[in-house]
């Protein structure tokens, strides 16, 4: 499918090593991606038109996290309409709890970058994928740092790692201390700016409202880390009718602000298809994003059952 996109202009010192027939700028072009003609990066737009493409078509939005290349190969086989890299990844395809993604326990923007430059973005063939940024970080200068992360070739930004599932006491030291959630709005307000596609976790109707006054694309009703597997949470969960009420108070203030955003859900009781179309059915979000759901939860099962089966193999003696 033929598109018009925008291309962002190149550093002039890149610029001088392209060939003639590329270094003249062109402020448009046919192709989804200028020089291999497919795939990403896409422009914001892009994106939007096609989740709305998604919709149109009856299905849910999925969008799917990936720590490795191998995980987000065969999401996109799948189907998924995105991949959504977080830090959190690497920790939980390593055997890990999801949570290790919000502690110190090295750099959250570094490792998303790397994961997409290394293992993600050489493999995925088509659907866009999005780079988690850790916003409140004191370290990067954010519209830097954005700009890297276009660069790369990344086709939007999540907000993750996210102070906004933080509460109690440390969350109104870190709001005190300069790592405030104001910060991630800020982010997701220069992402826009510069073209990049946002999808972003809030936990309160408060926080989807401001995400959607800096123009976020999507946002995603988080109520907490998802259950089940061998490492997901058992007894730090809230109820279902906790879920669907916060759910649809989050889709209902962002909606107030901008009808055209986009609402999913995640997190706490959500974790199997079944799950999905409960919550689907109870509130009016538009789709789903898996992280553990979907990667953790499909490697614990599937090589659990794949080992017993080679190990029921009949071996008779010997000697």
């Amino acid at each position: 499918m033929e598109r018009t996109r925008r291309v962002h202009l190149l550093p002039s010192h890149f610029m001088k090593a392209l060939p003639t027939q590329l270094s003249a700028q062109p402020t448009h072009t046919t192709m989804p991606n200028i020089w291999t003609g497919k795939g990403n990066p896409y422009t914001r737009q892009e994106v939007v038109d096609r989740l709305n493409a998604t919709l149109k078509r009856g299905e849910p939005i999925i969008a799917a996290g990936a720590g490795t290349g191998i995980s987000a190969k065969f999401i996109e086989k799948g189907g998924a309409d995105l991949i959504i890299i977080y830090n959190s990844g690497r920790f939980r395809m390593s055997g890990h709890g999801s949570t290790c993604g919000l502690m110190a326990y090295g750099d959250a923007n570094a490792v998303a970058m790397e994961i997409g430059e290394y293992e993600v973005l050489p493999v995925v063939n088509e659907i866009p994928v999005v780079c988690g940024v850790h916003a409140t970080d004191p370290r990067r200068r954010m519209w830097h740092w954005l700009g890297r992360v276009k660069e790369m070739g990344f086709s939007g930004v999540n907000n993750f790692p996210t102070h906004t599932i933080v509460d109690g006491h440390f969350r109104q030291v870190l709001e005190e201390t300069g790592m405030s959630v104001q910060k991630e709005f800020e982010m997701v307000g220069l992402a826009h700016r510069m073209d990049l596609f946002s999808i972003v976790y809030v936990a309160t109707p408060e926080e989807a409202i401001e995400m959607t006054k800096q123009g976020a694309d999507a946002v995603i009703a988080h109520v907490g880390t998802t259950v089940g597997g061998s490492i997901g949470v058992e007894k730090a969960v809230v109820s279902w009718d906790h879920t669907v009420k916060i759910t649809q108070d989050i889709i209902d203030a962002a909606k107030s602000v901008r009808k055209d955003v986009f609402t999913l859900t995640h997190g706490g009781p959500i974790n199997t298809p079944k799950d999905v179309e409960y919550i689907l059915s109870k509130t009016s979000a538009d789709g789903f994003v898996g992280a553990s759901s979907l990667e953790r939860m499909g490697v614990e099962e599937s090589l659990t059952n794949l080992t017993r089966e080679f190990k029921r193999v009949p071996f008779g003696s010997k000697s």
